[in-house]
């Protein structure tokens, strides 16, 4: 059987792959996907996918354009419309009767209300988002999907990759892209390196049922042993659900993973804060290292990466999948234009276009996440009154608030400049 050829070849059909993939095919090109598994479809009424996303407006618009968001609808998502973030009172808030009012004032709130949008975000099982993009994938008349199916080989020619997939399969493509993970095959064929840091803690995932009414506030509260996290889920079967994020060291998540279910609650309930609802069950549970990574480059000849494949970022407030979105959007923009005037989709400017701007943002985040982790792992009393300082003092500035989070939705594109040159200097 001889090659196929393709204009792009995606490899992998997560949630960032495969809305890269639709978009490009959608654009005219002919398009590739190799995923090694196709997702499964939710089960209505069923239990939840343990693992969930916090999607941003910008990753619903995104989602929107591609007509998926009307097929995640049919299935279920949580919106929610307020956020808080503050810091479990300890050291001298907890120790000094005069500064205990600042453990209070020391909390950042965000509402839909404040910046006239009908909700914040949603919180979406990845399968859900996942199965809606997969079977819009498949009534793709320029898309072709090989699945199951893993690249074996990768060789770059002047104009062209050929690609030798698992099955024996043949192909070549004008562009590759990577959208295969943290750990991705493609970056490695590729000669792309990263480098990374693995941070001490780890974080672990509860799908929880807990008593009325259904909750469309999502919170975090850090503690010095690391953040505790409550993300609202649509109720099943009359049940109010939520997702419990714990992060802690890997020895105390290693006992907290050993207890059985009403040991896991009573551990839960003594670790977080009064505005957890009481809790009736926990019927799930999971853990997963925590990492920061970043390629060296994000395009190397013909092959270039998307999402996780080429940065991965702590996972504090949320942003990862919402940055790949980021990145398909961006590199589904130079595509569309670069067909438009009947291009090429792996030409040098194309490439080096979709890196200039998406890796200094992406940057951006990796370090202001990086900045707030370092900040709260710090025990010291200074830099614990500071941090409860500022969160009070950002907490009674509107504009300020406002700013930063219609910037994290994805609504603005940018920060403003004062603060984000404040960020980028302390990062």
């Amino acid at each position: 059987m001889g090659s196929r050829n393709f204009d792009i070849a995606v490899i992998g059909a997560g949630m960032v792959g495969a809305s890269l993939a639709l978009a490009a095919a959608r654009a005219g090109w002919s398009v590739a996907v190799v995923e090694p598994a196709p997702p499964e479809a939710p089960v209505p009424e069923g239990e939840p996918d343990l693992r969930v996303s916090a999607l941003s407006y910008g990753s619903e618009r995104w989602l929107r354009r591609l007509g998926v968001w009307s097929r995640m609808a049919e299935q279920r998502w949580a919106p929610f419309r307020e956020l808080a973030v503050w810091e479990a009172p300890s050291g001298p808030l907890r120790t000094f009767d005069a500064l205990r009012p600042l453990a209070d004032v020391a909390r950042t709130h965000f509402t839909a209300a404040s910046i006239n949008r009908p909700h914040l975000g949603h919180i979406v099982e990845n399968q859900v988002t996942q199965h809606a993009l997969w079977q819009s994938l498949q009534e793709e008349p320029n898309l072709s999907c090989f699945s199951p199916g893993r690249v074996r080989t990768l060789k770059q020619q002047n104009d062209r990759v050929e690609l030798t997939l698992d099955d024996d399969t043949a192909m070549t493509s004008r562009l590759v892209v990577g959208a295969d993970g943290a750990n991705s095959p493609t970056r490695a064929l590729a000669g792309i390196g990263t480098s990374r840091q693995q941070y001490r803690q780890q974080a672990m995932v509860v799908s929880v049922i807990h008593d009325p009414p259904e909750q469309s506030i999502t919170w975090q509260m850090f503690t010095p042993k690391g953040p505790r996290a409550y993300l609202p889920m649509p109720s099943i079967r009359g049940q109010c659900r939520a997702s419990l994020v714990w992060y802690d060291q890997p020895e105390r998540l290693d006992q907290l993973m050993s207890l059985n279910e009403s040991e896991l609650i009573e551990a839960i309930t003594d670790a977080f804060p009064d505005e957890l609802p009481t809790l009736i069950a926990a019927p799930d549970r999971g853990r997963f290292p925590i990492a920061r990574q970043h390629a060296h480059e994000y395009s190397q000849g013909r092959v270039t990466l998307i999402g996780d494949a080429a940065h991965t970022i702590n996972p504090l407030a949320g942003q990862g999948v919402n940055l790949g979105f980021q990145d398909a959007a961006c590199l589904a923009r130079l595509l569309l234009e670069e067909r438009r005037l009947e291009g090429d989709p792996g030409s040098r400017g194309l490439l080096q276009a979709y890196e200039e701007e998406r890796r200094p943002r992406n940057r951006l985040m990796m370090d202001t996440m990086d900045l707030f982790y370092t900040a709260f792992s710090n025990r010291q009393p200074p830099a614990h009154l500071i941090r409860n300082l500022g969160l009070g003092l950002a907490g009674r500035l509107p504009m300020a608030r406002e700013r930063v989070a219609r910037y994290a939705m994805g609504i603005d594109d940018t920060l403003p400049r004062p603060l984000e040159s404040l960020l980028k200097r302390l990062a």
